[in-house]
């Protein structure tokens, strides 16, 4: 049986890469360039006029979002905009065990009158975290009255100050230098840093991130269809912030209460510090952007001592304070509060940061510096 000929024309109309599903003229191309281009110029600063964040003094970053660096950078716009003096720190400023109307800067603002003092904390953040925050995503604290938090937790042993060799997982590493310092203990692959970077400086990344972090439970659109293949992205998308989780009163009790025995703690020299040379880059970071930055260091748990640890603590207070005398900044370190008023280590109660508030009041270094107009 002779098989039959296709015609010459119905040859010309044969279609190459048929299986594709869509197919896009030149001109097509040109409008999805232009309208992709527009999403990533664009996108970033129109999502933040939506307002998602409506943020008061007291508010504070939700503890799941406290990776959201993109989202970090709008609160930085949003509360300089409308406060004098913002506090930074780690969850000491925070607030860790106490309600967002129990943080050291509530108190400040009880003691001034009005709403001076805004709480720019993060939870979990180390000084060579925080200082790149501050770098790339905190450029609008400029010009400002800063209240700087040393916690010297972080400096309590080689492990929190980063210096061991083995490999260990610290809190926020996209945020130290990726190339230029050397973190001993960090070991990231080369592309793990080069996308950090990559983030730093791409807002639509930033964004991206910050979508999944805050309506997909920080996973990426593919991943969360498949664990949730009945719901509507877009539903997800509701414009309402996860707030903070820390509302247990039964966290809030004392530091005895809660079990926590005395500790001998291996102090690490402040002249051989990672977190303490990060710290003061960030005291010059800060300045150089004009601000003035008042530290304040501690006040630590000293009645959780044991063995020699006071004694290698008062010889590192008197390093620091040396520094700081010497490069004429601005600082109070606050006597250790009553035993019964910490949490932990570091953490007061919130009884603790409305006697530290005080303090500070009373404190001239802090009333000639951060309590003077410009």
């Amino acid at each position: 049986m002779q098989k039959e000929s296709i015609p010459d024309a119905r040859r010309s109309e044969d279609i190459p890469f048929g299986s594709n599903g869509i197919r896009l003229s030149a001109w097509e191309w040109v409008v999805v360039a232009v309208l992709c281009s527009a999403l990533f110029y664009f996108g970033p600063a129109l999502w933040g006029q939506l307002g998602e964040l409506e943020s008061g003094p007291d508010y504070r970053l939700g503890y799941k979002l406290s990776g959201d660096y993109w989202l970090y950078d709008r609160l930085c716009r949003q509360a300089c905009s409308r406060h004098e003096t913002v506090v930074l720190g780690d969850s000491v400023v925070w607030g860790h065990y106490v309600p967002g109307a129990g943080t050291l800067s509530h108190y400040l603002n009880e003691n001034a009158g009005h709403d001076q003092f805004v709480n720019l904390g993060v939870d979990g953040f180390h000084p060579a975290a925080l200082g790149g925050l501050l770098r790339y995503y905190g450029r609008d604290i400029s010009g400002k009255k800063v209240i700087l938090h040393l916690n010297p937790l972080w400096m309590t042993s080689r492990k929190h100050d980063l210096q061991i060799e083995k490999e260990f997982r610290f809190n926020h590493p996209k945020l130290v230098p990726q190339f230029t310092t050397r973190i001993p203990c960090y070991k990231d692959s080369f592309s793990k840093r080069f996308s950090a970077v990559l983030e730093r400086n791409t807002p639509l990344l930033g964004w991206t991130s910050h979508l999944k972090m805050a309506y997909f439970e920080n996973m990426d659109l593919p991943t969360w269809t498949m664990e949730h293949p009945y719901r509507n992205p877009l539903a997800a998308i509701t414009l309402e912030l996860p707030v903070s989780e820390n509302d247990d009163p039964q966290e809030y009790v004392s530091w005895e209460d809660r079990g926590i025995s005395k500790q001998d703690f291996q102090w690490v020299e402040p002249g051989t510090s990672l977190q303490w040379s990060f710290f003061r880059q960030t005291i010059k970071l800060l300045r150089a952007r004009k601000n003035t930055v008042f530290v304040l260091v501690g006040p630590f748990n000293e009645h959780i001592f044991k063995g020699q640890s006071a004694d290698v603590y008062r010889k590192m207070q008197n390093e620091i304070a040396d520094w700081l005398r010497q490069n004429n900044v601005a600082f109070f370190m606050p006597p250790a509060l009553p035993s019964e008023l910490y949490s932990d280590a570091s953490h007061p109660l919130a009884e603790g940061y409305a006697m530290l508030a005080e303090q500070l009041f009373e404190n001239e270094s802090f009333r000639s510096s951060i309590l003077q107009a410009h």
